[in-house]
């Protein structure tokens, strides 16, 4: 099983303070515009620049037509996002909340995650990460909404392994020392996630080429379900994207967990298909049947988290089998109540892209 173990002559220091990864740290202007931009690298410095001197909302709001419209931007838009939040932190001097409330989870919640590697920088010691962890994400204003917090918790994820240079156990024995077991579990989330798919392409000790399912099957029980849910992120690298082969890849895992590994799936699928409903509808069709209402749900989930709302969802649900449809709906519900206040807030939106027949299931979800 995976455990933490101090480097010799290290103390107390996270691996970064001996290996520092080569991007986190503070973000600093500099005269870079869009204009002339050809690599990721320069664009998220442009679009960082950008949201330095006009605010997040201007930049996200440029950077989601550039999206839409530059497969460059596109294929490296979750890089390029975290240099938003990270130039949206220092815009407002390390004022988290501020800088989370004025974002959005545009490409896969890129911006919050880049806030919160900004956020940990600097930091020397396991003692410190700990009390800046639980800081960051305590505070009233990223706790108004359970969809916030939850950005919150899972970004600080990606930032310990990111400012560890990728240590997975170390990472993991922080997100143990949260306050709650959710924002614990939330945490390893994120952990799992950067360690599968790191958001500078920089391969992590943690996977096997051989095992295309470690360190899923080596980490402690109560952990395992955190990085099922993330699992496909390395099985799609290993079949060279190869989705029936990566669907095969989840046939293999044991039971508990099979179901958790077809809902990374979905989520995988969802990124890949952007915003179009007919090929998310295509590529949740490559699971065996049975395991097919899990691919919808991960799928549904994850529009309606990266959308901050439900219309794409909406339309999603109503193109998947109809012994499907309730599932959909009711997993769209999940995360509409992340973003919904009160009962009256949640029924509304879920009647917003739910027929009749569905408003139950959307419902029931949000319960």
């Amino acid at each position: 099983m995976l455990g933490w173990h101090a480097r010799p002559g290290s103390g107390n220091r996270p691996a970064a303070a001996l290996n520092p990864h080569p991007i986190a740290g503070d973000f600093q202007p500099d005269g870079t515009t869009l204009a002339g931009c050809r690599n990721w690298a320069c664009w998220a410095q442009a679009f960082g620049n950008l949201a330095y001197r006009e605010g997040p909302r201007a930049a996200l709001a440029a950077f989601d037509r550039r999206v839409a419209a530059d497969e460059g931007v596109e294929s490296g838009c979750h890089r390029i996002a975290h240099t938003i939040g990270s130039a949206a932190l220092a815009r407002y001097s390390g004022n988290v909340a501020r800088a989370f409330a004025e974002g959005s989870s545009s490409c896969a919640s890129g911006y919050y995650h880049g806030i919160l590697e900004h956020a940990l920088a600097g930091t020397r010691s396991k003692a410190e990460l700990v009390t800046v962890a639980r800081r960051l994400c305590a505070d009233d204003g990223v706790r108004t909404s359970t969809f916030l917090a939850y950005q919150c918790v899972h970004g600080i994820g990606h930032g310990l392994m990111i400012h560890t240079g990728l240590d997975l156990p170390w990472s993991l024995s922080v997100c143990e020392q949260l306050a709650t077991e959710w924002d614990q579990t939330s945490c390893d989330g994120g952990v799992f996630m950067e360690n599968f798919n790191s958001s500078y392409g920089v391969r992590s000790r943690y996977v096997r080429p051989d095992d295309p399912l470690y360190p899923c099957n080596a980490v402690a029980e109560r952990r395992q379900g955190a990085c099922y849910l993330q699992v496909t992120d390395r099985l799609l690298v290993v079949f060279d994207y190869d989705w029936k082969k990566t669907a095969t890849g989840c046939t293999a895992v044991a039971a508990p967990w099979r179901a958790a590994c077809f809902q990374s799936f979905g989520r995988n699928a969802s990124g890949a298909a952007r915003l179009d409903v007919h090929r998310l509808v295509a590529l949740c069709g490559v699971p065996p049947r049975p395991d097919r209402g899990d691919c919808v749900y991960g799928a549904v989930r994850d529009v309606v988290n990266n959308d901050a709302g439900a219309k794409r969802a909406g339309r999603f649900c109503r193109l998947v089998e109809l012994r499907l449809r309730a599932r959909c709906f009711s997993g769209a519900g999940t995360i509409l109540a992340t973003l919904a206040g009160t009962a009256r807030e949640r029924r509304a939106m879920c009647a917003e892209i739910a027929p009749s027949r569905y408003l139950g299931a959307c419902l029931r979800g949000t319960a």
